[in-house]
């Protein structure tokens, strides 16, 4: 992507403090404004005074920003120039995993903006109405911080029985002096019984950081379910994978399981059963208090292996009870 050096459009040096970027903007903003302005390009001019500054005086886009750029510096890149960013420049920073989880943590994804493809390479469109060119145009309003975006693991059996996770975040912030230093918290989160994959769980007053003495945002967790070999998920809908034996399948009979939440249940497998069949326990699947899921038991029949003469003789005899009993024919 065509490389922005931000610091540059606003002349200002790469240790500025916020004070120092506020300044630049306002005087640049006189010059350039096209309702002012009598340079031909002050509309353009404009347009990349307002996304650095957008880009500089929010703390966290600027930590992301310095990220990449660090490695555009050392290679004497300017604005212009085709960069490739650092492997993992974004980890850490809420959903990472590309330039759409990281728009979505930084406020990104709306109705779009005056911004160049290298700003929406990193961040996403800028929100309508939002952004911290807008709000450092505005005048000393309180603003509340912006919601900020992350991902939470869980293993399903979190949400039958309730938990407290702790999580760890990395983010940006501004010290005494303005600069952006590293912001990195910890967090005890509770986990509520029932949660399913993709809710959000809200945590007050951990988002970004209010403006001029404005609330901070929230910060929105996304559930996840850790991969289970065990089991699969629709909704609140649960299908766990049932191991059963040959003779089990066959004669039918009890079997106990434990279930996710951690009881074991004893179910009836019908004689004659095999492997793909589905067994339903009506309300044990993710719990809640109107409609709880269910729980479905898929069989799959587990052969033995025919190692000592007797378990083969007994395979034998159980071959010449079925002289016409064919596999692979058609059902």
């Amino acid at each position: 992507m065509q490389f922005k050096d931000y610091y540059d459009i606003l002349g200002v040096t790469k240790s500025a403090s916020q004070d120092d970027i506020k300044k630049a903007y306002r005087k640049l903003a006189r010059k350039y404004h096209p309702d002012v302005s009598k340079e031909a390009d002050a509309a353009e001019r404009m347009a990349e005074v307002n996304e650095a500054n957008t880009v500089l005086s929010d703390p966290e886009k600027r930590a992301a920003y310095d990220t990449v750029g660090a490695q555009a510096w050392a290679a004497g890149a300017r604005s212009g120039d085709d960069v490739r960013p650092p492997p993992g420049w974004n980890s850490g920073y809420g959903d990472g995993g590309g330039a759409e989880g990281f728009s979505r943590h930084f406020g990104g994804g709306g109705d779009g903006g005056d911004f160049s493809e290298f700003f929406e390479q990193m961040f996403g469109h800028a929100r309508a109405g939002g952004g911290a060119g807008r709000r450092a145009s505005g005048a000393h309003a309180q603003m509340r911080g912006e919601d900020r975006h992350a991902r939470i693991e869980l293993d399903l059996a979190d949400t039958y029985k309730g938990a407290e996770k702790q999580i760890s975040l990395r983010g940006a912030k501004r010290d005494e002096s303005g600069h952006v230093v590293p912001d990195d918290r910890t967090l005890q989160v509770k986990i509520p019984v029932g949660v399913k994959e993709g809710q959000m769980i809200r945590l007050a007053g951990q988002g970004g950081a209010g403006y001029n003495g404005g609330p901070a945002g929230d910060l929105m967790l996304e559930v996840q379910f850790r991969p289970d070999a065990r089991y699969r998920i629709d909704g609140r809908d649960v299908t766990q994978r049932l191991r059963i034996s040959p003779w089990e399948a066959a004669l039918g009979g009890g079997v106990h399981v434990t279930t996710p939440d951690g009881a074991t249940v004893e179910v009836t497998v019908p004689a004659g059963s095999g492997s793909g069949r589905k067994l339903r326990l009506k309300g044990r699947g993710i719990p809640s208090t109107s409609a709880p899921g269910d729980l479905y038991l898929e069989l799959e029949v587990a052969v033995p292996g025919a190692v000592t003469d007797e378990q083969k003789a007994a395979w034998a005899a159980l071959q010449g009870a079925y002289p016409g009993f064919n596999p692979r024919s058609a059902a």
